[in-house]
């Protein structure tokens, strides 16, 4: 899958916002600074940083770590140390979520596409399906990762968020300004432009897609968002969100339309707010018993 390497960069009142494509995503990153050339340093960087990214871990490239690794035929496959640290987050995400949070399960993309002319899968398609998901099925003995034959994963689940972090880390090399990096709603800034002025982030609107339904304030950290606001398939009057139970195969029952939570890094929150809509009606009780600030629109 060809990468747009197109990036924008605009003035906007007393700071630059970049934007570029990656990740099926737009990207944004909101300099605090008045050097032009230096903001396109900024821009420059965090386009390249996520652009590597996408290609070295997307599904859709034959020549990214992750298509080796699902085409090994049941061999184990040797890994970089950047990929094993993803590997290891993604083995205590699965254990942490007692099964629920499954880098595996991304092969139940050929029951579920949620695309305008899907329609829901029938349950021997699902059963056929579920004996190649589940990740106590693999074994990960660094740097080696052994998939059963068949089986597959994908880093989707936890691969933006961790490019908003990784990115933020680069550019604060380089200027110490206040900076906001925002890939798709999941955010992540080092501090507001001035005390008194901090990031103003809105919460989109379900019944309203690209309008705010609550504006927050953000003066540092991460916020990140899962949701089936814009992915989802409706057949014979049941709406079904696109967060499924990897255990089953199908849509979690009672999942939020949105869950938004606050942490002190993308990767982080990403986690939380998938873990709660995996928690489907309970997802309230989970994040309060978590002490973090969210937000959830059902």
């Amino acid at each position: 899958m060809a990468i747009d390497r197109q990036t924008q960069l605009v003035s906007q009142d007393d700071f630059w916002v970049g934007r570029f494509s990656a990740m099926a995503s737009g990207c944004e990153v909101l300099m605090h600074v008045k050097d032009e050339s230096l903001a396109k340093e900024l821009l420059n960087v965090a386009a390249t940083e996520t652009w590597r990214i996408e290609q070295k871990y997307s599904r859709y490239r034959e020549d990214s770590i992750v298509s080796r690794i699902n085409s090994a035929d049941g061999k184990p496959t040797g890994v970089d140390s950047e990929t094993a640290q993803l590997l290891d987050f993604a083995f205590q995400c699965y254990e942490l979520s007692g099964g629920l949070f499954d880098i595996s399960s991304g092969i139940l993309r050929q029951a579920w596409p949620f695309s305008s002319s899907s329609t829901q899968p029938s349950h021997d398609l699902i059963e056929s399906l579920l004996p190649l998901i589940g990740l106590e099925k693999a074994q990960w003995l660094a740097p080696y990762l052994t998939l059963p034959a068949g089986m597959q994963i994908d880093f989707g689940g936890i691969g933006k968020e961790y490019a908003v972090d990784r990115t933020l880390g680069l550019l604060l090399n380089i200027s110490d300004a206040a900076i906001l990096v925002n890939f798709g709603g999941d955010i992540v800034c080092n501090k507001s432009p001035s005390s008194d002025s901090p990031w103003r982030i809105g919460i989109e609107d379900p019944e309203a897609l690209n309008e705010a339904q609550q504006l927050l304030e953000l003066t540092t950290g991460a916020l990140a968002t899962s949701g089936n606001t814009q992915r989802y398939l409706i057949s014979n009057g049941k709406r079904y969100g696109h967060v499924l139970n990897p255990t089953t195969g199908w849509p979690i029952e009672a999942a939020p339309l949105s869950i938004t939570v606050a942490e002190e890094n993308c990767t982080r929150a990403g986690m939380l707010a998938t873990f709660a809509m995996l928690q489907g009606e309970n997802a309230e009780h989970f994040l309060d018993q978590q002490e973090l600030k969210y937000w959830v629109i059902r």
